[in-house]
């Protein structure tokens, strides 16, 4: 079957649901693609006239928000113990070290840690659930979270969205290859930006030291 063929045939309400959810969970606090997913269903919009990339952009928007929001209460209620429960679930993502570096971004910005850490993907896991364990102001956690929702879910899917239209003849041409170079280009771009932030980021702040969850 057509590439074109297939994107019409995947239900518009299908995509925005699995892209609210996968975002959504991942601001919880539980490492998943929300990133990739995010890219892909905005790619696919521009191929598929039946997904509106406006109706994906709010999904993505109101799944980070909401995440971010339970994440958050979590937290809160749960405090650093919830933090030594999450480092030996996903010891790869919530290591002492990635705790403490995360803490001290948030220390350092204060509510624009949660703004700028929806654009990188250690402090887009850990905003949520952080900002409740550091007993952050909600109304202040609230602003930044909303536009950094906003902001990163909104943008992304309309570069991505724009990016897709323009590679349409070049896609209909190429079908699989041309799709598959499209998510790639696309992919590798975000994946460039992602690791010169956080570099920067290591650049500017002294080696992490583990955080013990009981202190």
């Amino acid at each position: 079957m057509h590439v074109q063929e297939w994107l019409d045939s995947v239900p518009a309400a299908a995509v925005y649901a699995v892209v609210a959810l996968v975002i959504g969970v991942e601001s919880l606090g539980i490492p998943l693609p929300g990133e990739i997913v995010l890219v892909s269903a905005a790619l696919m919009s521009s191929q598929h006239s039946g997904i509106n990339p406006v109706v994906l952009g709010a999904c993505a928007t109101a799944g980070a928000v909401l995440g971010d929001s339970i994440g958050y209460a979590i937290g809160r209620k749960g405090g650093r113990p919830l933090l030594a429960w999450l480092g030996k679930k996903f010891p790869k993502h919530f290591s002492g070290g990635h705790v403490a570096t995360a803490e001290r971004s948030f220390e350092k910005w204060g509510m624009w840690a949660v703004f700028v850490g929806r654009f990188i993907a250690l402090l887009r896991i850990f905003a949520g659930p952080l900002a409740g364990v550091l007993q952050m102001p909600y109304w202040k956690f609230l602003i930044a979270n909303v536009l950094g929702g906003i902001c990163w879910a909104g943008g992304t899917t309309a570069v991505i969205y724009y990016v897709g239209v323009v590679a349409e003849g070049w896609l209909k041409k190429f079908s699989y290859v041309g799709l598959a170079a499209a998510v790639l280009v696309a992919l590798a771009s975000m994946l460039l930006v992602r690791r010169k932030a956080k570099k920067a980021q290591l650049q500017h702040e002294p080696e992490a030291e583990p955080v013990g969850a009981g202190e």
